[in-house]
């Protein structure tokens, strides 16, 4: 069985001039990683990998929810490869996963996050918001066989207030 966490990065600024991989989270953007971190930690969520995006936005989201289900931070992997907007690149990065890790946290970005939630879960989603969190299992023991999997829980910063 392997389990997959995907999160969408917090609220981030349009306005700063700077570079889009650069931009950082706005209050909401933290509140709600905090929000998100604090729910999973009620619920006994925890992962034994945990990557992110290096956009500062999806860094900043990571290192606070990893806060909260008591992560490692020594185990912790920043890929460049997860800045991405495609699922299928996405969904490549997740597949190359190791078997011996059973649940992976992944901090990436739309609309290719909401893509491969919706092409390996069960739920339909039209949009997973900012610091949005979907929970997929899948039944298999190979990361690279993952497809069809079923989607067991999200949770929305906006359900959770």
């Amino acid at each position: 069985m392997k389990r997959l966490i995907l999160i969408r990065h917090g609220k981030s600024s349009w306005e700063l001039n700077v570079r889009d991989h650069d931009r950082v989270l706005l209050e909401r953007g933290i509140n709600d990683a905090h929000l998100i971190g604090k729910h999973l930690n009620s619920a006994f969520i925890s992962s034994q990998q945990i990557w992110s995006s290096t956009a500062a936005r999806a860094l900043q989201t990571a290192v606070i929810v990893s806060e909260y289900i008591d992560y490692n931070l020594l185990s912790f992997k920043l890929k460049r490869e997860l800045y991405t907007f495609d699922s299928s690149e996405l969904i490549s990065q997740i597949k190359s996963c190791t078997n011996d890790i059973d649940t992976l946290m992944v901090f990436s970005h739309n609309h290719g996050l909401t893509d491969t939630v919706n092409a390996l879960g069960s739920n339909y989603f039209d949009n997973i918001p900012t610091t949005g969190a979907v929970i997929i299992e899948f039944n298999t023991t190979q990361w690279s066989d993952i497809s069809n999997g079923q989607t067991i829980a999200h949770f929305f910063p906006k359900n959770l207030k």
